[in-house]
């Protein structure tokens, strides 16, 4: 694990400069799980930060692994578990070299991808990949800013069907569902399903 990065996301927690998080889970979650697309599984969320989902899907009878790289969200998420009484796998780790014993039923992705710098998403798209078993679903939201720089980076549609390929993956119809964000900006809510070795 990346000390520097570790203890950059680190700070960021300590000083509250985190205006991605929502205080809340994400209404798309909710959506998700309320339409049945996201049954009680197997589920890891990378890049957790505070972890409202896992809260969520723990409650929910999920068997959640949630990873980041910061040690000071995992507290706090640790302790918001115990509250609710509740448990998650918390893991700290870079979630570009971090592999689990079994795969996953899915993965939900919110703020990790749009964390990182574009160089980096190829990477981090095979991870996705690895961590989920054949037919395994990603639930993600794309970060919008139509800007340059970050992070948050901008998570352009055509970018990310180039960084999920069909013949790897099988969008959802309803990639186009804008979610706002407190922040001011919106993300694109898409599901997508890991094709099996044989098509990949």
């Amino acid at each position: 694990m990346s000390e520097e990065k570790s203890r950059y996301w680190n700070e960021k927690y300590l000083a509250g400069a985190t205006d991605w998080d929502r205080g809340a889970p994400s209404p798309a979650l909710r959506e998700w799980l309320e339409g049945g697309e996201l049954a009680p599984g197997r589920v890891l969320i990378p890049g957790c930060g505070r972890g409202h989902e896992a809260v969520e899907l723990a409650r929910r009878g999920f068997a959640v692994t949630a990873l980041d790289i910061a040690a000071a969200p995992l507290a706090r998420l640790k302790a918001e578990l115990d509250a609710a009484g509740v448990s998650a796998e918390l893991i700290q780790a870079d979630v570009l070299h971090w592999r689990p014993a079994v795969p996953y039923d899915a993965v939900y992705e919110q703020t990790c991808l749009c964390a990182l710098p574009p160089q980096e998403w190829p990477v981090y798209a095979e991870q996705l990949r690895r961590w989920l078993r054949p037919g395994g679903r990603l639930f993600a939201l794309f970060m919008q800013t139509g800007r340059a720089g970050g992070p948050p980076f901008h998570c352009a549609l055509g970018d990310m069907r180039a960084l999920f390929p069909a013949e790897r993956w099988a969008w959802g119809a309803d990639t186009h569902a804008e979610v706002p964000h407190p922040n001011g900006l919106f993300e694109y809510a898409a599901v997508l399903t890991r094709l099996d070795a044989e098509r990949a």
